[in-house]
């Protein structure tokens, strides 16, 4: 099935009510089970490629582009200068932009088209800014608020207890959080199984206030969860991220 404008999500950008000509539609679904599955990328990545793409093509196909041998480097930088009109952000449009790069570039080799334009394309350099951390008072008084809460034993305050305990305790990135399944836990022993980019798994150690938070969730956790993998789960019982 083509893509349509419904499909796309591009963070305000709007498109005229248009129809993917078949080569694009074609392309982009190429493009996706590329990255998914060649380039071992995790779905948060998957997704953030095919939303910028799909922005991309949508825009060059309301320029009545009929396939990626058609698009030029006039599309792609002016598809960012209506980003730039939009007030997206430096950032965001850095990654579109690279997005746009790998995209070109994969139809260079795949054969779709006979140039990359991407690689004369651009990005806005984005500001390095230090990232803003707790420090060791501000994430005691965080840990202590999310402890008050979880004292009525109520199942969402006792899950989020869980999660912030285990995310201070091992360092790991949210979306790693987001993916373990209860099966990755071992409380005896205080360790969880993470599966990281590129599909790299690590053990990390945490300590005992994270394996009492994570105790105390599990023992409520099937009122939301039912018979589901995922450790965390919101309300309606899927995983949540």
């Amino acid at each position: 099935m083509p893509w349509t404008d419904s499909d796309c999500h591009d963070g305000g950008m709007e498109h005229p009510a248009i129809e993917l000509p078949r080569a694009l539609s074609c392309a982009i679904a190429d493009f996706a089970v590329h990255v998914r599955d060649e380039r071992n990328r995790s779905e948060h990545t998957v997704r953030a490629y095919l939303g910028d793409v799909r922005s991309l093509l949508l825009f060059v196909a309301a320029r009545g582009c009929e396939g990626p041998e058609s698009i030029t480097l006039a599309d792609l930088r002016a598809w960012l200068a209506t980003m730039h009109g939009a007030g997206q952000s430096r950032a965001t449009i850095a990654r579109r932009a690279a997005s746009a790069r790998a995209f070109t570039a994969w139809c260079l080799r795949r054969g779709l088209a006979p140039i990359d334009p991407g690689q004369r394309l651009a990005s806005p350099r984005v500001s390095k800014r230090l990232p803003v951390i707790l420090d060791t008072e501000q994430a005691g008084r965080v840990m202590d608020a999310a402890a008050v809460m979880a004292d009525d034993g109520d199942p969402g305050a006792l899950r989020d207890r869980a999660i912030i305990e285990l995310l201070y305790a091992t360092g790991i990135r949210v979306g790693e959080l987001c993916s373990i399944d209860v099966g990755d836990l071992d409380l005896d022993s205080r360790t969880v199984r993470v599966l990281g980019k590129g599909s790299k798994e690590r053990v990390v150690p945490f300590g005992v206030p994270a394996a009492i938070a994570v105790r105390e969730w599990i023992g409520v956790r099937d009122r939301l969860a039912g018979n589901g993998p995922a450790l965390f789960v919101g309300s309606r019982g899927a995983r949540i991220g």
